[in-house]
């Protein structure tokens, strides 16, 4: 049996940490291109400053435009040529950050995350999107980044919401890797050899990647309500920084070294709805979260728990947390025909899938979400 484990080269957390970015910028050589929403640039511009003059290394502004489209790629890619920019620095969320990834393309890449919303930075795949901010595609790279440098000063001082969503993400990394595991199920984190990249990996994941995804949730339960409580503070405490960690690096390795599956596949067909759209990735993962479970007959005590944890921390548990007040039957169905295409990950749950299926586990969850959140009320 094949497997496989991907990660980062080089993984770094810590308290002003972005002022050792030009120590990892000097390790490539003397300039960066950085890839940076302005908005991002100016928060930290003091720290970029101060490293830069201490590592004596230069930081090429790109004037990042946001999207993570083809057309930006490539203006990118020839700033970074006209500069001879040695590295690629990806600073911000997650548009500039798969933008970096696309610009380096698997070389010379550090990143540093300036909010804990999502487990991408750790990965080795960006999504691309059209220059009006439509799906395009996914793009796969040879390896994960050089270096993921985060400051939890700065994570500290962004909005809570983030934090939170991050840890939504999160929720559905132990339960994916636990289905995916069963299922034998491939995950994203090796290529056989001679594919072309962005196809499927013939290949499952490791116990240690399993084993990742089992603290990811451990550390969820124990830390989350204390780490938003330290963000709503904008200060840095040790719940903080292990749930920067588990929200980043544990979700983020645990997710592909381990497997994806209902949660995420729920996610991308509720995006169908239009009440989703303003809500983050993380915060609709929570509720897919919630129908998996439904999905796999869990028992009610990990259900319970799952819920009274996103009540604590403010994680939707049913759709109207998501900006959906009511829903048709014939929506549901839609749905749930979009979370069961094909090369959706709901099919590495451990047991065969049909429309049907998902959409009532959707609608189960819902109105269970609705119960226990209304009780909880009382």
């Amino acid at each position: 049996m094949r497997k496989a484990f991907i990660s980062p080269a080089k993984y770094v957390q810590g308290e002003n940490e972005l002022l050792n970015l030009g120590y990892f910028v000097g390790s490539f050589g003397t300039s960066a291109l950085l890839i940076a929403h302005p908005d991002d640039a100016a928060r930290v511009k003091d720290k970029l400053d101060a490293t830069s003059e201490k590592f004596g290394v230069t930081f090429v502004e790109s004037g990042f435009k946001g999207e993570c489209s083809r057309e930006e790629v490539a203006r990118l890619q020839r700033i970074a040529e006209e500069h001879n920019c040695d590295c690629i620095v990806g600073l911000g969320g997650g548009k500039a950050i798969d933008a970096a990834k696309c610009v380096a393309q698997g070389e010379s890449l550090i990143i540093c995350p300036t909010i804990a919303a999502t487990d991408a930075p750790t990965s080795h795949s960006a999504v691309l999107y059209t220059p009006e901010g439509a799906f395009d595609d996914y793009a796969y790279f040879k390896q994960s980044p050089s270096v993921v440098l985060v400051d939890t000063t700065v994570i500290a001082n962004a909005p809570t919401r983030f934090l939170v969503s991050g840890m939504g993400d999160a929720l559905s990394t132990y339960f994916e890797a636990r289905a995916t595991s069963r299922s034998y199920s491939n995950v994203n984190a090796g290529l056989p050899s001679g594919a072309r990249e962005g196809q499927t990996a013939p290949a499952v994941g490791t116990n240690a990647a399993l084993a990742l995804a089992t603290l990811c949730y451990e550390m969820l339960l124990r830390d989350g309500l204390k780490a938003k409580t330290a963000c709503d503070a904008n200060v840095v405490t040790q719940a903080l920084e292990n749930i920067v960690e588990t929200n980043i690096l544990l979700s983020g390795l645990g997710f592909e070294s381990g497997g994806l599956a209902g949660a995420h596949a729920i996610h991308d067909g509720l995006t169908i709805l239009e009440g989703t759209h303003h809500y983050f990735h993380g915060e609709k993962v929570s509720f897919g979260t919630i129908a998996q479970l439904v999905l796999e007959n869990a028992p009610a005590e990990e259900l319970n728990q799952v819920m009274d944890f996103c009540l604590s921390i403010g994680l939707p548990v049913c759709l109207e947390d998501i900006g959906v007040d009511s829903v048709t039957s014939e929506e549901l169905l839609q749905v749930a025909e979009k979370a069961c295409i094909p090369e959706e990950s709901i099919h590495s749950m451990p047991f065969p899938i049909t429309v049907e299926q998902v959409a009532a586990a959707i609608q189960t969850a819902d109105l269970t979400g609705r119960a226990y959140k209304a009780a909880r009320e009382l």
